[in-house]
C-alpha cells in the first residue's frame, strides 16, 4: 500500500510541470504573449526542475526523506496558489519555476521506495513509481484541458495545490522516519560527487545523453501538438486535445516491459528498437494536417519508444552504482530536464517559423541524433565494469573527504 501511495503521489508531483503544455494559447490569451515567446512557460518550469535535481534531490542522501518529501509538498502548495492567482507576467513566471523546482519530490519518492524496498523487490517498487510518473505526465494534459474548459486554465492549478496538499498531509501520517545514513558526508561533498559519478562513468555519460534527446523529441511534439489542434481546421477544445495524451498511455505499459528486458541483459537492444520506432513515429505525426488516425498511431510510437528508453537507462545506472541513491537519479535527471526545455523552447520557435513541418524535422533531427549516439557506443559496456567501480570509488572518497 505504501509503495501505492508513492506512484500517485509521484503521479501527482510530475503532473505539475505538465499542465502547462495544453493550457498555452489561453495562457497567452489571457497575458497577452506573443506565440512564438509562450514557449518560455514550460522552458521556465523544466529550468526549474533541472536546478531542483541537481540542488534538491541530493538532500535525500543527507536529510530525513520524511520531512523532505512532505517539506516539499507544502512549498509546491505555494508555487501553485501563486501561478493560479498572478495577475503579471512576473509573477506567472516566478510562480512557474518554483513549481518546476519543488516538482523534483518525484525523484525523492522514486529513491526512497528504492530504500524502503527488500533488495529482491527494489525493482518493482521503483517500476511501481516510474508508471505513476509516466501516467501523471500523460494523463495531466487531458485532466488540464478538461478542467480548462469547465474553470479556465488558473482552476486547473487551483485543484492541483488543494490535491498536493491534502497528498503532503498524507504522506507525513503514513511514510516512516528516515535515518541520515552514516558517514552520508556534507553537502558540498555529495553535490560534488554528482559529476564525478558521471565522468568516471562512460556508460552513465552516455544514458544521460540518451534521456536528453529522447526528450527533447517528446517535449517538442507535447508542447507543440495544441497549436495547430487549437485552431482552423480543427478548432478543438481543450477537452478534445487533452484527450490525445490518453493515446500514449502505452507508453505506461511499455515501462514494466523494458525494465524486464534490462533485468535479461537486453538493455542496449532495447534501446536501439525504441530508437527506431521513435525515429519512425515522427513520420506518422508529420500527418497532422491530413490525417488524425496516422497522428494517434505516430503519438502512441512515440510514447512507448521515450518510456521504454526512460526505463532502461534507469535500470542500467542503478544497477551500475546502486549506492549513490539520490544523487544518481538526480544526475540523471538533470539530462532530462534539459532535454526538455529544449524540446520545448525549440518547438514553438519551429512551428512560429515553418509551421507543423518544421515541428515534425525538429522532432526527428532529436530522434535521429539520439540513434547515432547509440549506436556510436555499443561497445560500452551493460553492467558493471571498471568505469563504474571508479565511480563508485570516487563517490565515497568525495564523502570521506567531508567527513
Amino acid at each position: 500500500m505504501t509503495t501505492l501511495i508513492f506512484a500517485v503521489a509521484a503521479g501527482l508531483g510530475v503532473a505539475n510541470i505538465y499542465y502547462a503544455q495544453p493550457l498555452l494559447d489561453a495562457m497567452a490569451g489571457d497575458f497577452g504573449i506573443s506565440p512564438a515567446a509562450i514557449g518560455l512557460v514550460v522552458t521556465l518550469t523544466q529550468a526549474g526542475y533541472a536546478l531542483g535535481l541537481v540542488f534538491i534531490v541530493p538532500l535525500g542522501d543527507l536529510l530525513d526523506r520524511r520531512r523532505l518529501v512532505v517539506g516539499q509538498g507544502l512549498l509546491s502548495t505555494g508555487a501553485l496558489l501563486a501561478v493560479a492567482t498572478a495577475r503579471s507576467e512576473m509573477v506567472l513566471f516566478a510562480g512557474l519555476a518554483a513549481m518546476g523546482l519543488f516538482a523534483v519530490v518525484v525523484q525523492v519518492l522514486v529513491a526512497f521506495a528504492a530504500a524502503l524496498a527488500v533488495p529482491a523487490e527494489r525493482g518493482r517498487a521503483v517500476g511501481m513509481v516510474t508508471g505513476g510518473i509516466v501516467i501523471g505526465i500523460l494523463a495531466a494534459r487531458f485532466v488540464a484541458g478538461l478542467l480548462a474548459d469547465l474553470g479556465g486554465w488558473r482552476t486547473v492549478y487551483l485543484a492541483s495545490a488543494v490535491l498536493t496538499a491534502a497528498m503532503a498531509g498524507l504522506l507525513w501520517r503514513v511514510l516512516p522516519r528516515d535515518p541520515v545514513p552514516a558517514g552520508s558526508g556534507g553537502y558540498g561533498a555529495t553535490l560534488r560527487s554528482i559529476p564525478v559519478l558521471f565522468l568516471g562513468d562512460r556508460v552513465l555519460l552516455v544514458r544521460g545523453l540518451l534521456s536528453l534527446l529522447v526528450f527533447a523529441a517528446f517535449s517538442t511534439l507535447w508542447t507543440s501538438l495544441v497549436l495547430p489542434l487549437g485552431t482552423a481546421p480543427f478548432d478543438y477544445s481543450h477537452t478534445q486535445i487533452g484527450l490525445f495524451g490518453l493515446a500514449g498511455l502505452a507508453g505506461a505499459v511499455a515501462a514494466t516491459g523494458a525494465g524486464r528486458l534490462a533485468d535479461r541483459g537486453l538493455g542496449q537492444r532495447t534501446t536501439g528498437s525504441s530508437l527506431v520506432l521513435l525515429l519512425l513515429s515522427w513520420g506518422l505525426i508529420a500527418c497532422l494536417p491530413w490525417s488524425i488516425p496516422l497522428l494517434l498511431a505516430g503519438i502512441v510510437l512515440l510514447d512507448l519508444a521515450v518510456q521504454a528508453v526512460h526505463v532502461t537507462s534507469q535500470s542500467i545506472i542503478v544497477a551500475r552504482h546502486p549506492e549513490a541513491g539520490s544523487r544518481l537519479i538526480g544526475g540523471y535527471m538533470v539530462f532530462y530536464s534539459i532535454g526538455s526545455a529544449l524540446g520545448a523552447g525549440a518547438a514553438t520557435m519551429a512551428h512560429a517559423h515553418a509551421g507543423w513541418p518544421g515541428v515534425s524535422l525538429l522532432g526527428a533531427a532529436f530522434g535521429t541524433a539520439a540513434l547515432l549516439a547509440w549506436a556510436a557506443t555499443l561497445r560500452l559496456p551493460a553492467g558493471t565494469g571498471d568505469a563504474a567501480a571508479a565511480g563508485r570509488e570516487s563517490c565515497r572518497n568525495s564523502s570521506a573527504s567531508a567527513g
